[in-house]
């Protein structure tokens, strides 16, 4: 393979899914129904204002829903792949074994 040959695909991944905090969450919420926020932060190592841009921003994606709650009087947010974030996520998986032939 010539080396220009390989950088379409490398260039077509999905900028929203690539980003390493991003990717983390998706794999996380994709093994699962749902996440509670708390758990996704403790997993993932992001403080809350970083965990909540990504979410926000998968979420202006359609890859995850927010789903708010309440246990009792404490609000409770977790969070939701969506059949959008599934299918990114399995492309991004699809593209990278594409790339590093395996």
């Amino acid at each position: 393979m010539r080396p220009e040959d390989a950088l379409p695909p490398i260039l077509d991944l999905d900028r929203l899914v690539h980003e390493p905090a991003r990717l983390t969450i998706l794999t996380v919420l994709a093994a699962a129904e749902e996440v509670e926020f708390l758990y996704l932060q403790r997993v993932t190592g992001l403080n809350k204002g970083n965990l909540s841009s990504h979410a926000q921003k998968l979420e202006a994606g359609g890859y995850l829903e927010t789903v708010k709650a309440f246990r009792g009087r404490i609000p409770a947010t977790s969070f939701r792949i969506t059949a959008a974030g599934r299918s990114a996520l399995q492309a991004y998986r699809e593209r990278m074994r594409a790339f590093f032939g395996a």
